[in-house]
């Protein structure tokens, strides 16, 4: 297969252009009237807006050389298999990997676990957004299969939101609709999208349309229910604390 690698880079250029320069004008703007940082730090930034620009560049035409390509192409095989029912622990380890990688995962896991001071550590939410992603993508390969109507998923999933949302902690929540956004990140929505596609135009009776979309919703839904249901389990673990906090100290002033 013959790729051109560098076709059509000067369009992605552009298009992050695009994209960059309104956020490099806004900075701008408060630099010289409410910023007004020293010239070593706004060079620093000056630095880090440039490798960003290519950076992203670089990355989105490696998303359309190499990302696309590769999943439709993996989806097409997968899609061929003799036993389809592989394709829903396949769908879990893709699932898993790719919020294990993700770059904005990563941003979100370690602010958590700064601004909460260590409290939500770093590694138990990035596993617990890994297993929900890896799950959504799981019962998206069973809806494949099965060719179930998205909303069948869709709408009892969010009412569930709305349930568990009630037993949950206020940062819990706050994360939880974060996590949503951001697990549907790159990663999912490049390499992941174009594996349900090329999967779902080789299944017989599947319509790539109608069956290889869809999957991102369930993704962006996943994380939710995860980091909610974590939420939970530390609510749990703090009232358990605050029980033996008080018996300790009901006891301490009983012998005194």
């Amino acid at each position: 297969m013959n790729i051109k690698i560098f076709e059509g880079f000067w369009g992605v250029l552009l298009d992050v252009a695009m994209a960059l320069i309104p956020l490099f004008f806004l900075f701008l703007i408060f630099q010289f009237i409410f910023l007004k940082l020293p010239w070593a730090k706004l060079q620093d930034i000056l630095i880090g807006f440039t490798l960003t620009y290519f950076g992203l560049a670089l990355f989105l035409q490696g998303v359309h050389i190499g990302f696309l390509p590769a999943g439709a192409l993996m989806g097409e095989e997968l899609g061929s298999l003799h036993h389809l029912w592989l394709l829903i622990p396949i769908g879990f380890v893709l699932g898993f990997v790719a919020v294990y990688a993700e770059p904005a995962v990563s941003v979100l896991t370690h602010q958590v676990e700064r601004v909460s001071g260590g409290y939500i550590p770093n590694k138990v939410l990035l596993y617990t957004l890994s297993v929900g992603v890896g799950l959504s993508i799981a019962i998206s390969m069973i809806r494949i299969l099965l060719g179930i109507p998205l909303w069948y998923f869709i709408v009892p999933g969010y009412i569930f939101v709305l349930i568990i949302v009630r037993f949950s902690t206020k940062t819990f929540t706050s994360i939880a609709f974060d996590s949503g956004g951001v697990a549907t990140g790159p990663m999912t929505a490049t390499f992941i999208l174009a594996l349900f596609v090329g999967i779902s135009s080789v299944i017989e009776g599947r319509d790539p349309l109608v069956d290889g979309f869809g999957m991102v919703a369930l993704v962006a839904l996943a994380p939710i229910l995860s980091v909610l249901t974590l939420g939970i389990i530390y609510r749990r673990k703090e009232q358990e604390q605050y029980d033996k906090d008080q018996t300790r100290t009901k006891a301490h002033h009983n012998h005194r």
